[in-house]
């Protein structure tokens, strides 16, 4: 059974995102790694190229910036580095600049890629994630989040990435997925109050305009919880990759965020109580098909 991890990352530096933990998160359960890197601005090259050279091959990629539309260049670099994958290769592995899988999970990820590797049916892996949100102590846990996505793959004729590389499809209908039991972990959104206002107002000008970003993101000092709705106590450990940038964080919160987040509209609270009690998403965007 061969197995590659692929990614695509462009300014990681300027941008705080840990892409080297990202990476080094799947190493172990990858053969090799393609990695498909934007025309940077700051020393991204210079990281991915001291992560493992002998494990890590680099396709160099100019990011067409006209493809602000639903955040489609995220797609296109996707689909560069699928494109790049030996066409020997059994499973793809797909983690992004500023996600991670816990080493605890890696042993539950290699069965489940042996056990089904024969099985036609199953066409992808779906994981479930935990999204973390201003600290390293907290995780958003409402509808506004995704809870689950496809992040390994059949290396099947046909698949690529779909939208804004959140997802993929196979020929362009839904893939066909077995639900694991293992986490994503997602990072993107700890960042201190003005580092995370600057990365919602550079993650949204792939999908907006520039006025609209200064319309609805003004730059200003204060902590915008917005995006959070709902905040959770995280009681667990992260990534050993993680740890020395956890360790390294130079800002602190006194008080308690789960008490910062906005009220919930009525039908929110409505829709994430029977969440709560049932398990069930109501009208939840579903870009695969469970299967197993």
């Amino acid at each position: 059974m061969k197995v590659t991890g692929f990614t695509f990352i462009r300014n990681a530096i300027a941008n705080d995102y840990p892409v080297a933990e990202a990476i080094r998160s799947v190493l172990p359960l990858c053969d090799d790694f393609v990695v498909a890197l934007g025309n940077s601005t700051d020393e991204t090259a210079e990281l991915i190229k001291s992560i493992s050279p002998d494990k890590i091959k680099i396709i160099n990629t100019v990011w067409d910036d006209s493809l602000q539309k639903g955040g489609q260049v995220f797609a296109e670099e996707t689909n560069k580095a699928i494109k790049a994958i030996s066409p020997d290769i059994d499973w793809m592995i797909y983690i992004q600049g500023d996600e991670c899988i816990h080493e605890k999970y890696h042993e539950i990820i290699k069965q489940e890629m042996k056990d089904n590797l024969k099985d036609e049916q199953i066409e992808a892996l779906l994981l479930k994630y935990v999204h973390f949100y201003a600290s390293y102590d907290y995780y958003a846990e409402s509808r506004r989040w995704y809870r689950r996505e496809i992040r390994i793959l059949k290396n099947l004729p046909g698949i690529h990435s779909y939208r804004d590389a959140q997802g993929f499809r196979i020929n362009d209908r839904k893939l066909r997925v077995k639900l694991i039991d293992a986490y994503i972990y997602h990072y993107g959104w700890v960042k201190t109050p003005k580092a995370l206002q600057g990365k919602v107002r550079n993650f949204n000008q792939f999908y907006q305009t520039q006025d609209w970003v200064e319309q609805n993101f003004p730059i200003q000092e204060s902590f915008d919880m917005r995006n959070a709705d709902r905040l959770v106590k995280f009681e667990e450990n992260h990534p050993k990759v993680m740890q020395n940038r956890i360790a390294a964080t130079n800002w602190t919160f006194d008080e308690d965020l789960t008490k910062r987040t906005p009220k919930m509209s009525l039908k929110r609270r409505m829709l994430q109580k029977i969440e709560d009690l049932t398990g069930i998403r109501l009208f939840e965007y579903r870009n695969y098909k469970i299967v197993k």
